[in-house]
């Protein structure tokens, strides 16, 4: 897992920019006072051995996670070894799991450091800034028994930047460093976090059937196909239920059921009937209620169905040939084409995909 350090002297901004630069990149931040102010609500008073045992759990939990790494904001006080001890400790944890530690330094005019001192975000997330008159001396004092600006050459890695951020808006920074270390994208892990498969009981069939109406309404009212979940009676969703080759999910994003999947494995004909090839899963259906549509949850479903049939060799379904946005979807998910193709009507053609 990689790691970004944000370093600088007190509101330099270090924070600010780590929450803009959480919003485009797979990042999470965790800055210095998330630490700080509840053990300083707690205790009465800030409590350094505290704050250090909760920033080594943190990072040791974040570290289980599947972000792309972390934001850590830190003032540095480079004329303190037990500072570039610290450091290197924090770096060695990411280090070691094969990440990259990634190092900005920001630095900003005083004047106007003690002015976004007083901003809102700043005093919304650090109560112990609120008393201005301290928090300003704090900053003057700070700066003053320490050297928190590093030196020219100084920081020896590779993967170090300097912004005077003095004139610049923190989005405008985030990106900065985004780009100079080609970082990666947001990904869907946030969401993962957020979505859950939860298995559909015989008592909840109407509520499954409810949700697959709403989401297949729009197209069965474009093709007005016989095939169309939109107009399959609760019954035979009940039967779906409880076919025991079958298994539907209520897809769950934050507590509440925004879709459903249902999965069945892959039949071979023989004398006897047919046997289960659990070697083959087909989905059919998989929807998202269309308030929820466009959110990456149905990505993340059938990414949870990945894991949960981590033995599949093989994944089928059909789907619409002429709904384009539907084939890419199933094509960004890891699908291709097998070529077969069923003539539905003359606007209508089911495609199977394979993986």
């Amino acid at each position: 897992m990689d790691l970004i350090v944000l370093i600088g002297s007190g509101a330099v901004g270090k924070m600010t920019v780590g929450q803009e630069l959480m919003k485009i990149t797979d990042f999470r931040l965790f800055h210095n006072h998330m630490m700080i102010e509840p053990v300083i609500e707690i205790f009465g008073k800030f409590n350094g051995a505290v704050v250090s045992k909760l920033r080594e759990t943190i990072m040791d939990e974040f570290l289980k996670t599947k972000y792309q790494g972390m934001i850590f904001t830190f003032m540095w006080a480079f004329d303190m070894k037990e500072d570039w001890d610290y450091i290197a400790s924090v770096a060695r944890k990411f280090e070691e799991t094969g990440g990259t530690v990634y190092y900005v330094e920001l630095v900003a005019d005083r004047a106007v450091r003690l002015e976004r001192n007083k901003t809102e975000n700043r005093l919304r997330n650090k109560a112990s800034k609120r008393d201005l008159a301290i928090s300003e001396d704090r900053i003057i004092r700070e700066e003053t028994k320490y050297r928190i600006v590093s030196n020219e050459g100084e920081i020896p890695f590779a993967n170090y930047m300097k912004i005077d951020n003095t004139n610049l808006e923190p989005d405008v920074v985030a990106k900065m460093i985004k780009d100079n270390f080609n970082l990666p994208d947001v990904s869907t892990t946030e969401l993962e976090n957020k979505v859950i498969l939860e298995e559909v009981r015989e008592d909840e069939v109407e509520q499954l059937h409810s949700l697959q109406v709403d989401s297949f309404m729009p197209l069965y009212e474009k093709y007005h196909d016989d095939l169309s979940p939109a107009i399959e009676s609760v019954g035979r969703v009940r039967e779906k239920v409880n076919d025991e080759n079958r298994t539907f999910y209520f897809i769950v994003k934050d507590g509440a059921r925004v879709g459903g999947v249902c999965t069945s494995y892959g039949r071979v004909n023989n004398d006897n009937g047919f046997t289960i090839d659990k070697n083959v899963v087909y989905i059919s259906p998989i929807f998202v209620h269309p308030k929820y549509q466009n959110l990456h949850i149905g990505q993340v479903a059938i990414k949870k169905l990945f894991d949960m049939y981590n033995g599949v060799k093989i994944w089928k379904l059909w789907t619409i040939l002429e709904e384009e946005g539907n084939c890419h979807f199933y094509e960004k998910c890891g699908f291709v084409k097998t070529g077969e193709v069923q003539k539905i009507k003359d606007d209508m053609s089911l495609v199977e995909y394979e993986r």
